[in-house]
């Protein structure tokens, strides 16, 4: 049951929400709604999760060098977006020009999804293994920050020239790589060291992109910016019911 249950909160942040960004990619007023109000919403979870969830539980594990890795991590996945073009694409046109997109940087955008999609999934499996509960929220947080990278993903893809099927069979491939770095985590993490590791690695990772990638997107955005401010501490209110309420199963 409780690998029903992980493989179930690893689709949530994959693969659904592969087939959700398809539904809203062919709905505009959808799309917009979802970038409008989803980002922010996305941004209150993560900060929160990391700062009231995954670092304490890390510093538990593994003491003060957990600040270290939260550190290198959070600079890590910021060298790494813009090596490689930027991980995320919010939306279906985020202010980048995708006519005449070269192969090369399809192939490039396309391996960073890939590693982005891992990475996700090991902060879900994470996540799990503190509580179940505590990695159903990050599954759902991802869900809602993948959909509207999906749309941005087919919008690139499409202006490469690629054909909408090729462009979904390649998605989905890519989108279940969070399932193997979900089992990764929970096969292979048999200490305390190591799950305090990836507890760090996730909290600096979900900081970034709580703090440096979406928040700014509120702040940018100026007939929005009220409206978004709901959504944000509804996202951090969650969280904190969740710690409140919800028991951690070690």
């Amino acid at each position: 049951m409780e690998l029903i249950n992980l493989l179930f909160q690893a689709l949530l942040g994959s693969v659904i929400a592969l087939i959700g960004g398809v539904v809203f990619l062919f709905n505009q007023e959808l799309s917009k709604t979802l970038e409008k109000y989803s980002i922010p919403f996305a941004a209150g979870v993560l900060v929160t999760v990391s700062l009231l969830n995954l670092i304490p539980e890390a510093v538990h594990e593994i003491g003060e060098s957990t600040y270290w890795i939260v550190l290198a991590s959070f600079l890590g996945i910021y060298i790494f977006e813009h090596l490689f073009f930027g991980i995320h694409h919010h939306g279906v046109d985020d202010g980048h020009n995708h006519k005449n997109v070269k192969e090369s940087s399809v192939g490039l955008v396309i391996f960073g999804d890939t590693i982005h999609n891992f990475i996700d999934g090991v902060a879900i499996g994470a996540s799990f293994l503190i509580s179940p509960n505590l990695g159903l929220v990050t599954a759902f947080s991802t869900f809602l920050h993948e959909i509207p990278h999906e749309i941005g993903d087919f919008g690139i893809l499409l202006s490469a020239g690629w054909k909408k099927k090729k462009i979904l069979i390649v998605n989905i491939i890519s989108s279940l790589m969070t399932v193997v770095g979900a089992f990764t985590v929970y096969f292979f993490s048999n200490s305390d060291g190591l799950n305090g590791t990836l507890m760090a690695i996730s909290a600096g990772i979900f900081l970034y992109l709580g703090a440096s990638d979406f928040l700014p997107k509120i702040a940018s955005d100026e007939k929005n910016r009220f409206k978004s401010i709901f959504p944000l501490i509804l996202g951090s209110a969650i969280i904190i019911a969740s710690i409140l309420l919800l028991p951690h199963e070690n």
